[in-house]
C-alpha cells in the first residue's frame, strides 16, 4: 500500500500526456537508458531517498547494465521533479536497474537497497523529507515480488534484534516508470562533488 495520501483527488496534479524530455544513453556505460535491453536481462525499481546517490550505488555495481533515475508509484502521468516535490503527484524518486541475472543475483541487490539506506523512516530520507523520498520496490515479476517480501522480513528481524524501527518500505509491482529529466540522470558522474543522502542504519541484512 502507498504511503502517498491526498484529502482530494483535484489534489493530484494532471501531468502530461508524452513524457518529459531526458538522456538517451548512460554516461558511463553508453548503454541505451530505453528498452529494449538484452536478452535475459531483468530490472527492478527501487527507491531509496534522494535518486543521485542511488543511482551511483548501482551503476557501480558488476552485473549492472544500465542505471537511470526516474519516479514510480503515484498517479501523475509523465511528471516533472518540480512536480514530484509537491508532494502531489504520488511518486517517490527511483533508479530503474537493469541486471544481467547471470552475473548479479536478485537478493545481492536487495542487500545493498536494505543496508544503504533506512527504510524505517517513511515519507522522508534523513534531512530529506516528503513522500518523493520514501523507500519502495517496485518489483516486475512474481519471483521479484516474493524475494522482495522475503528479504523484508529478513531484514526486519536483524533491525528489532538492533533495536531499530519497523520498515515502512512500499513492496508492490510496478505499475509505469518515468524518466527523470537529463539533468538528473548519473547525476553524480557528472557532478561528482554533489549532494549523496545515502546512510544505512549499520544492520546487516541476513540475506544471500
Amino acid at each position: 500500500m502507498s504511503l502517498f495520501s491526498s484529502s482530494s483527488t483535484s489534489r493530484v496534479l494532471p501531468g502530461r500526456d508524452t513524457p518529459i524530455e531526458t538522456s538517451d544513453v548512460h554516461s558511463i556505460s553508453g548503454h541505451s537508458l530505453r528498452p529494449p535491453f538484452p536478452e535475459g536481462h531483468e530490472e527492478i525499481v527501487l527507491g531509496m531517498g534522494c535518486f543521485w546517490g542511488v543511482e551511483r550505488l548501482f551503476w557501480q555495481l558488476p552485473g549492472v547494465y544500465v542505471t537511470a533515475a526516474g519516479y514510480a508509484g503515484g498517479e501523475t502521468p509523465n511528471p516533472t521533479y518540480d512536480e514530484t516535490c509537491t508532494g502531489r503527484t504520488g511518486h517517490t524518486e527511483v533508479v530503474r536497474v537493469v541486471y544481467d541475472p547471470k552475473q548479479v543475483d536478485l537478493e545481492s541487490l536487495l542487500q545493498v537497497f536494505w543496508e544503504q539506506h533506512d527504510p524505517t523512516q517513511g515519507n522522508r530520507q534523513g534531512n530529506d523529507i516528503g513522500s518523493q523520498y520514501r523507500s519502495a520496490i517496485f518489483t516486475t515479476n512474481e519471483a521479484q515480488q516474493a524475494a522482495a517480501e522475503q528479504s523484508a522480513s529478513a531484514f526486519q528481524q536483524a533491525l528489532d534484534k538492533a533495536g531499530k524501527g519497523q520498515i515502512t518500505t512500499e513492496i508492490k509491482p510496478l505499475e509505469a516508470f518515468y524518466y527523470a529529466e537529463a539533468y538528473h540522470q548519473q547525476y553524480l558522474d557528472k557532478n561528482p562533488n554533489g549532494y549523496c543522502g545515502l546512510k544505512g542504519t549499520g544492520v546487516t541484512c541476513p540475506i544471500g
